[in-house]
């Protein structure tokens, strides 16, 4: 093989480090380095030299330490085998994270474990060249953005985690609340992550997180909602829990109607006094009392199967949808399965009988789809969509991709709005979406 004249850099932009892929050198070999770059040379394993951005000629009087490994002869050339290695020393600042899978959370503040995912970028560069590649290259080929994050990911999720954790505990604040509080977490994480990635001879210039979000469709999550909703209701209408409660004993006594009124207005006042309202809510208690007593000799009502409004017995149509209330709401009509093409009804067979047809069955509906459908057009179903971030299949209704944790929303193309779940058209602009 011949011996390389120049060695240069041609590798892609985003890599961090890469290896030239000749190491067929000699003497007076023409060694360029980009500005923003370092060059180390290897022989038998070991790095020789790190060498500046700039032209280098490999000979004995600019890398004296040649002359102890290659026996050159006086005045002539010699071929050697050595690795050259290119680092790049730019600034990386767009580098996203995120949590894959949610990270279960004790609220301090209501003692109710909550998930919680966590995604942003991050920001590197390579500060010490020797130690990066010594210490995290190796033997592989080259070591771009995506190695960053593989090799980084247990890091950040760990440190996120346990940053988080003990950030909420040590201010005493809510789960609900913790996106007040991003930028102080942000400086946080730094402090934590920083001095674990420049063992690696890499330094964390900046650490950002984007976004904290808290799965709407949690149990505890709606619980703990609910239970906060119902408290503020009770501090706006002015009265407690306990007189609540008293409320609900009175109702549920006065739709019994072997109760009189007069025994539950006595119950009442009982009760009034109990919770310490005094006489004012022993009289106001009579009066519901009063009322719920009427209300129990109105005419009964049923509920609509349809859209489960209240309607008069002996009412035919609902006043809310039109239901015919004579219909046995138990016995539902079973949906026919026609075919999309000719409108054959389809007996559980895999082609149409009348046009020969493949039966593509809705996931969602069991309708008979279109061919090259993109969305079922009796019931509105959508294929999975793909991740951008990572390119993964999403399941329906994902809000973070399950992968890469990166934020799975779209925006509208005319005004760059941002859009959430699958409506038609814009909410800013009135775009249409489809």
């Amino acid at each position: 093989m011949a011996i390389v004249e120049v060695v240069k850099y041609n590798g892609e932009p985003n890599v961090f480090a890469w290896k030239y892929p000749s190491e067929e050198l000699g003497t007076w070999t023409q060694l360029i380095v980009n500005e923003s770059q370092e060059a180390i040379l290897f022989k038998g394993g070991k790095a020789l030299d790190v060498f500046p951005s700039g032209r280098h000629t490999l000979d004995t009087a600019n890398i004296p330490i040649l002359n102890h490994i290659i026996n050159l002869p006086f005045g002539g050339r010699s071929p050697f085998t050595a690795e050259v290695w290119y680092v790049n020393k730019l600034f990386k600042l767009d580098i996203k994270w995120g949590t894959a899978s949610p990270i279960q959370i004790q609220d301090p503040r209501y003692g109710v474990f909550i998930p919680i995912r966590a995604n942003g970028v991050f920001g590197i560069q390579i500060e010490d060249s020797k130690k990066f590649l010594i210490r995290l290259v190796g033997a592989m080929p080259g070591f771009d953005e995506k190695s960053v994050i593989k090799y980084f990911r247990g890091l950040y999720v760990t440190k996120v985690k346990d940053a988080i954790s003990s950030y909420v505990v040590k201010k005493g604040i809510s789960v609900l609340e913790i996106n007040a509080y991003i930028d102080e977490l942000s400086s946080f994480m730094k402090e934590r992550i920083g001095p674990e990635m420049s063992d690696y001879g890499i330094r964390l210039v900046s650490f950002y997180i984007n976004e904290i979000s808290i799965p709407e469709e949690d149990s505890a999550v709606k619980k703990l909602k609910d239970a906060l909703a119902k408290k503020a209701e009770m501090n706006i209408i002015g009265y407690s829990y306990q007189q609540e409660r008293s409320f609900d004993t009175m109702e549920s006594a006065a739709q019994n109607e072997s109760m009189g009124a007069a025994p539950f207005m006595g119950a009442g006042m009982g009760i009034g006094m109990g919770v310490g309202v005094g006489g004012a809510m022993a009289g106001s208690m009579s009066g519901i009392a009063g009322q719920m007593s009427f209300q129990n000799h109105r005419d009964d009502f049923v509920e609509c199967a349809k859209c489960h409004a209240k309607v008069s017995a002996g009412q035919r149509f609902c006043g809310s949808c039109g239901n015919d209330m004579t219909k046995q709401a138990d016995e539902p009509e079973k949906r026919k399965i026609v075919c999309a093409k000719c409108g054959m009804e389809n007996k559980g067979f895999k082609f149409c009988m009348g046009c020969g047809k493949k039966y593509i069955p809705c996931p969602k509906c069991g309708g008979d789809m279109e061919e090259g459908a993109t969305a079922c057009q009796l019931c509105g179903y959508e294929p999975a969509e793909k991740c951008p971030g990572c390119g993964c299949d999403l399941p329906e209704g994902t809000k973070f991709c399950p992968e890469c944790g990166t934020p799975v929303a779209k925006s509208c193309p005319k005004c760059g709005a941002a859009i959430s779940g699958k409506p038609k058209f814009c909410p800013e602009c009135g775009e249409s979406l489809r």
